[in-house]
C-alpha cells in the first residue's frame, strides 16, 4: 500500500516550467485593452497536479468513544452505532441497524458509593431531575450529594426535590425487582425476574422498591417505522406467504363476442 501510494506521489510531480504570471486585467495597459489583446490561457498539459483525495488519514482518530472517557461526567457523550458489526464489517447481532442518533449517560449501578473524605455509613442524596434515557428502557435520575453529581437508575414514583438514602445492583430494567424469599444461616435468598435466585449476605444494603416506568411492557408501538427510529430492523427468517397482492389474478373469462351477422326469426319466416 505505501509503495502504491509513494509511486502515485511521483508519477504527479511534473517536470514542465513554470508558468508565468498571467497579469490581472485591471493592471492592463490602456493600448492593450483599446486593441481588445487576449492573453493567452494555460493548456491543460501545462497545469500544475492536483490530487483532491486523502490517501493515508486515520479518519477514526478523531472520533473519541465514550468507553474511552476516564473521567466521569455527567454530560452526555457522542455514540457511534455499530448496526450489530464487529471491526472486519461482519454481521454478530441480526436486527440491529439504523434509528435515531442517540447520546450515552455515564450511569452509576453502584448506588452506595460514598466519596473519599466522607463518614463511612448511609449518605443521603437529592434528586435534582427525572429523565427519559434513549439507551435504555427505565428512567433515570439526575442525584446531587457533596461535591457531586451523578446519574442513576430511577425508582417507582421518584420525583425531583425527594431525598433518597442510599445499592442497586442486580434489577437494572424498567419495572423489575428482586424478592427476598428466605433467609438461611446469616444469608438471604432473593429471586430475581427471571425467576432465578441468588443467595447473598444478610448485611447488604438492598433498595427498597423497583425500577421506574412500570408499564413500558405495555406500550403500542402502533407501526413498523417506529421500531425502525428505535435502531430495530425486521430480521424474521421465516417463509411468508403472499397476499393476494402478488402474482397473477384468477377471474372468470369475459364472455365470447360472435363477429358473424345470424339471420333473424323475421327472415327466416
Amino acid at each position: 500500500m505505501a509503495l502504491r501510494v509513494l509511486t502515485r506521489a511521483l508519477g504527479s510531480l511534473s517536470l514542465t516550467p513554470r508558468i508565468a504570471a498571467v497579469p490581472d486585467p485591471s493592471l492592463l495597459l490602456a493600448t492593450q485593452v483599446t486593441n481588445n489583446v487576449l492573453l493567452p490561457l494555460p493548456s491543460a498539459s501545462m497545469l500544475l497536479p492536483c490530487r483532491p483525495f486523502l490517501t493515508s488519514v486515520a479518519l477514526s482518530a478523531k472520533f473519541v468513544s465514550w468507553k474511552s472517557c476516564t473521567k466521569y461526567t455527567i454530560m452526555p457523550v457522542k455514540m457511534r452505532k455499530s448496526g450489530g458489526r464487529n471491526h472486519k464489517g461482519q454481521i454478530q447481532v441480526h436486527g440491529i441497524g439504523g434509528g435515531h442518533k442517540q447520546r450515552y449517560r455515564m450511569i452509576d449501578f453502584l448506588r452506595f458509593r460514598p466519596e473519599q473524605e466522607s463518614k463511612p455509613g448511609p449518605f443521603e442524596e437529592k434528586i435534582i431531575t427525572v429523565r427519559y434515557d434513549p439507551c435504555r428502557s427505565a428512567d433515570i435520575a439526575l442525584v446531587a450529594g457533596g461535591n457531586r453529581k451523578r446519574w442513576i437508575i430511577a425508582t417507582e414514583n421518584m420525583q425531583a426535590g425527594d431525598i433518597i438514602l442510599n445499592s442497586d445492583h442486580i434489577s437494572r430494567m424498567a419495572g423489575t425487582c428482586g424478592v427476598l424469599l428466605r433467609k438461611v444461616n446469616g444469608t438471604a435468598i432473593i429471586q430475581l425476574p427471571s425467576k432465578r435466585q441468588m443467595q447473598v449476605l444478610e448485611t447488604c444494603i438492598a433498595t427498597v422498591g423497583r425500577v421506574s416506568n412500570v408499564d413500558h411492557n405495555k406500550r403500542v408501538i402502533g407501526k413498523a417505522g417506529r421500531n425502525r427510529w428505535l435502531g430495530k430492523r425486521p430480521n424474521s427468517g421465516r417463509w411468508h406467504r403472499k397476499g393476494g397482492w402478488a402474482g397473477r389474478k384468477i377471474r372468470p373469462l369475459p364472455p365470447m363476442k360472435s363477429y358473424v351477422k345470424l339471420p333473424s326469426a323475421a327472415a327466416q319466416s
